[in-house]
């Protein structure tokens, strides 16, 4: 009898052991979904007061970012109507100019670096050569929202324009036309035809011409126009018919745009200049003929990248005379015998870059046997 009554008081403590354990279960649950719920209700607060608050940032930077790409539209007609849109691509754009550039003020320059000196930090990035080699130098560049690269090529009759090796159908990537051409220096070019987003990279925007050959002559009506080099190395910017490259001797050119600095004078631009922030591409030349190469990274998911006014101020710093943006986004790229150095994202944030139609390379000179590391310099913005 008594161990029966042992059994039973057991039995019942263990019963309210498990009962007191599901109840403790329970209300750990119930926590955890009042603070999941106060948390996708503040989240959702936030992204509200970032999207429709009177703080124009957020709303600018969503809607220029979206509205210069053809495939991401959507993410700016879902949460605004065409009358906010509009409005606010009206206070961020850049102007498409008409003004051509004038070859005649650009005057090439051997330099010696014999008692030289300097006017500024950014003169001294440039004209001070590697140690290493004499073809060129890589500076980094490091902004709050974006990092990068500059290429300085100091032969400008060494640039020249080289396209896929099935330009019509596919692209390639920047890698894979670096090693078949053996460059020294390469970074993504013109534009191509990228429809919803699942362009293959094969189908270039515009005229296109390497080494005196046309490769490509479609009419183009975007910002901008022909970014090519002619038969004395000068980088000519302008809306230019397939005749009119012929009359101006380009020996290497490309399709796209926005313009960023002709004749020395930045092109006006409002706000970032409507094209948002993404990873960029530019190409530029100095007065002394010295030529740029620049690309910036930067991972969109988290609002980062370069605006058209980030990298006209920085090719501004450096000297740039003349200058255009070229294709950006996940297309950006350099590569420095035949190695990626920069860091291409796609739009999701993913770490890879895609195949293009067209890159600026600086050909090879098997006579300078240098040291090519990579960075020399850096500078911070």
């Amino acid at each position: 009898m008594r161990r029966t009554t042992i059994d039973k008081e057991l039995n019942r403590s263990r019963r309210g052991y498990k009962e007191n354990k599901d109840k403790k279960k329970n209300n750990k649950i119930k926590i955890f979904f009042v603070i999941c719920f106060i948390l996708a209700t503040l989240c959702c607060w936030i992204g509200l007061f970032l999207l429709y608050s009177p703080y124009a940032g957020f709303r600018d930077w969503l809607i220029t970012t979206a509205m210069s790409t053809m495939s991401h539209q959507y993410l700016a007609t879902w949460f605004y109507d065409e009358e906010t849109i509009n409005d606010c691509l009206a206070r961020n754009s850049i102007e498409d100019t008409s003004s051509v550039t004038d070859t005649d003020l650009i005057n090439i320059v051997d330099y010696s670096e014999e008692n030289m000196v300097y006017e500024n930090e950014y003169e001294e990035a440039v004209l001070k050569k590697s140690s290493k080699n004499n073809d060129y130098k890589i500076i980094e560049i490091e902004g709050d929202k974006y990092s990068g690269y500059m290429a300085v090529i100091y032969e400008p009759s060494r640039v020249r324009v080289e396209a896929s090796k099935y330009l019509g159908d596919d692209g390639q990537y920047l890698t894979t036309i670096s090693e078949n051409t053996g460059s020294f220096v390469a970074i993504n070019a013109g534009g191509f035809v990228d429809e919803a987003g699942d362009g293959t990279g094969g189908i270039p925007v515009g005229i296109t011409i390497s080494n005196g050959e046309y490769l490509w002559t479609d009419t183009y009506t975007g910002q901008g126009g022909l970014i090519g080099l002619n038969n004395d190395d000068k980088l000519v910017l302008g809306k230019y018919s397939v005749k009119q490259t012929s009359s101006l001797g380009i020996r290497d050119g490309v399709t796209f745009g926005p313009f960023l600095i002709v004749n020395g004078e930045p092109v006006a631009m409002s706000g970032n200049g409507g094209w948002g922030r993404s990873p960029r591409t530019a190409i530029a030349q100095r007065q002394d003929g010295i030529i740029l190469f620049l690309v910036l990274d930067g991972n969109r998911t988290l609002g980062q990248g370069a605006t058209l006014k980030d990298v006209q101020e920085i090719l501004v710093n450096y000297g740039a005379y003349n200058a255009a943006n070229l294709d950006g986004g996940t297309s950006t790229s350099m590569t420095v015998h035949s190695s990626l150095v920069n860091n291409p994202t796609t739009q999701s944030g993913s770490h890879r870059t895609r195949p293009v139609a067209t890159a600026f390379i600086l050909e090879a000179d098997e006579s300078d046997d240098g040291d090519y590391s990579v960075v020399e310099d850096k500078v911070e913005y």
